[in-house]
């Protein structure tokens, strides 16, 4: 910054700057530590931007802000324009719980970080200079946002309902006595000066029970310890529920704190703790705090959560609590509150100058470069006003783009986040369907060019096939497909369709036999099955046809034996094929050269599916003749 600066402990909102050219970090002061070498290090609490976190959060916290605007029912957030709307998102924040330490020589400025005001216009926060604001705490570790402040449960759903009192008390028949127990009387005969009496017998009581005990007198070897652990609540709290039970009279109530096995010895958890135990609880209540859930899961898991909170608050009373309360007090004195920031005058890496290294002052024209020697074109305007002249001129966004900010949006980067008014870098960049605009303002660099996209198909593997059918019953996609969260491992199919490959590749399948059947037993099927004659036509053409009724001959179907015949048509199977009413060669009307005809078709269908050859088929032919004409089968010897 460019003057010097004095910053207090727990109340300064401050910048860090952790590079020359983003926006600075928003932290908090916690503590200031000096190191060995003399260096002040920050202890600081982390807050976030907008532009840090994911763009799922960023939607999120933008649904919280439409919720919150119809609770609020803040109508002076509608009615600002787009360009107050994008400015008040730089000042929004998100705060975190994490802690870092950073050099003091790094701080920039100060700031202001408050919780967002419902009652509080937003337009305030634009008003006022290095002004923040956060209604969100985002968790770096577990990304996610949370609201920041407690929610009013209120409704049935929290509260029980009360039911009307239908009848007076009065009237009622509860016994309120059996509800309470009375311990103390205080109108009873017994005046303060004897109560005060017997309440020191009580301690003289405990002091001598507490010399007779083994086990106190190792704890607590003086008369002095004994005695003031024998003057504790518990003891008081016991004589004087003795006196209350023997009626207020001290001579009972003194029987009763010395009964015949000796005095009545009274302890507490100061008492039962031991001093190792002690030291333990005092270093977990350093790390934990007063969280005492954590402390007896870590460090004493073998007390009770009860024992623990009655330990701990009878051990503020002691003198032990006394000093370490005084020892860290002493510390908080000695530690720094405030850090003198001397001015910071160091050129930034991305002010531009000119080919002389002088400062360019004035807007000019051509190419300059920065410290860092990147080159930026001077005849571009800002990037954020669009102002075409400057005082001083910075390089902003990457290196190809050759963009700059003038000096004003260049502060405003540097504190806000973001530019004042929106751009192609932020949130307006061209999408896919202007990529014309894009070749024409940037042909010349490689980086803008339009890219190429293959196009690409998923092929099934004949591996992936086979393991469809090895492991069927693994894979059920009809079943899978009915119950979608069934669970379905690839390494388990993978290893049972391995152990399938192996176990074929051991025992591999057997043929199965063709079976034929012999030639005898198909010729007899033909001869007992043989097609039914249809009646012939009208062979006078003169004659009138339109009065005569078609005769319909029901054929009789038959299923038998379909494996010998093959895949025959329906005609052929059930004889309704041939020429008009032409039915085998022995049967009806035809031949003995029609139905020879007739054989000899159904041989050669027959004989190629068999596939037999030409002299088999001759041998065949001469059979069949045989029993045409004569009616037996010829006896041949082959």
């Amino acid at each position: 910054m460019s003057s010097a600066s004095c910053f207090s402990l727990f109340i300064d909102y401050v910048y860090f700057e952790n590079s020359s050219s983003n926006p600075f970090l928003i932290r908090r002061i916690e503590e200031l530590n000096k190191t060995v070498n003399g260096n002040v290090e920050a202890k600081v609490l982390c807050f976030y931007r907008r532009r840090d976190i994911s763009s799922a959060l960023v939607a999120l916290a933008d649904k919280h802000a439409r919720e919150m605007e119809q609770e609020m029912e803040n109508l002076d957030l509608l009615s600002l324009p787009e360009q107050q709307k994008h400015q008040l998102r730089h000042r929004e924040l998100f705060l975190s719980r994490q802690l870092e330490s950073l050099p003091a020589t790094h701080i920039r400025g100060k700031c202001s970080v408050t919780l967002l005001n419902e009652t509080e216009i937003l337009t305030s926060y634009l008003d006022r200079e290095d002004s923040f604001f956060y209604s969100l705490v985002y968790d770096p570790q577990q990304r996610t946002l949370l609201a920041d402040k407690g929610e009013i449960r209120v409704g049935s759903k929290y509260q029980a309902e009360v039911a009307d009192s239908l009848v007076d008390e009065v009237d009622q028949d509860r016994d309120q006595s059996k509800l309470e127990e009375k311990v103390w009387d205080p109108s009873s005969t017994l005046t303060d000066k004897q109560i005060d009496q017997f309440l020191v017998v009580a301690r003289s009581v405990g002091t001598f029970a507490r010399a007779l005990d083994s086990s106190s007198a190792a704890r607590q070897p003086s008369l002095h310890m004994s005695a003031a652990s024998a003057s504790r609540d518990i003891t008081l709290f016991h004589a004087m529920d003795v006196l209350h039970k023997t009626g207020y009279d001290i001579s009972r109530a003194l029987s009763a704190l010395v009964p015949h096995g000796g005095p009545v010895l009274c302890r507490d958890e100061m008492e039962e703790w031991s001093p190792s135990e002690a030291r333990r609880f005092e270093e977990a209540l350093e790390k934990y705090g007063k969280d005492f859930a954590d402390i007896r899961q870590d460090c004493l898991p073998w007390k009770s959560l009860t024992s623990i909170v009655e330990f701990y608050y009878m051990w503020k009373t002691t003198d032990r609590y006394v000093q370490q309360k005084r020892l860290k007090a002493a510390e908080a004195e000695s530690k720094l509150k405030q850090v003198y920031i001397p001015i910071y005058n160091k050129p930034n890496p991305n002010r531009l100058s000119g080919a002389g290294g002088k400062t360019s002052l004035v807007n000019g024209s051509g190419v300059v470069s920065n410290p860092l020697g990147q080159a930026v074109d001077l005849s571009r305007p800002c990037e954020s006003c669009h102002a075409a002249a400057s005082s001083q001129w910075y390089s902003w966004g990457p290196s190809l783009m050759q963009c700059r900010l003038c000096a004003p949006c260049w502060v405003y980067w540097r504190k806000y986040g973001g530019l004042k008014m929106s751009t192609r870098l932020d949130g307006d960049r061209p999408g896919p369907s202007s990529m014309v605009g894009i070749t024409a303002q940037f042909g010349s660099n490689p980086k803008f060019a339009p890219k190429t996209r293959q196009g690409f198909y998923m092929q099934t593997s004949q591996l992936t096939r086979a393991a469809r059918r090895a492991c069927h019953e693994m894979l059920r996609p009809r079943h899978l497909a009915r119950n979608p969260y069934t669970p379905l491992t690839a390494v388990a199919a993978r290893a049972k369709c391995a152990a399938r490959w192996q176990e074929v590749a051991r025992n591999s399948l057997p043929l199965k036999p063709v079976v034929r059947k012999p030639l005898e037993s198909v010729i007899r099927y033909l001869v007992t099955h043989p097609r039914l004659q249809k009646p012939r036509a009208p062979r006078n053409s003169t004659q009138c046809t339109e009065n005569q009724v078609p005769v319909k001959t029901t054929p009789t179907l038959n299923n038998s034996s379909p494996t010998i015949l093959g895949r025959r048509s329906y005609e052929h199977h059930n004889g309704l094929d041939g020429e008009g009413g032409r039915g085998c060669g022995w049967v009806g009307g035809g031949g003995p050269t029609r139905g020879t005809k007739r054989w000899e078709i159904c041989l050669g269908v027959w004989s190629d599916w068999m596939g037999l050859s030409s002299i088999a088929v001759c041998f065949l032919q001469y059979r069949l003749l045989s029993v045409v004409i004569c009616g037996e089968w010829p006896k041949v010897s082959v």
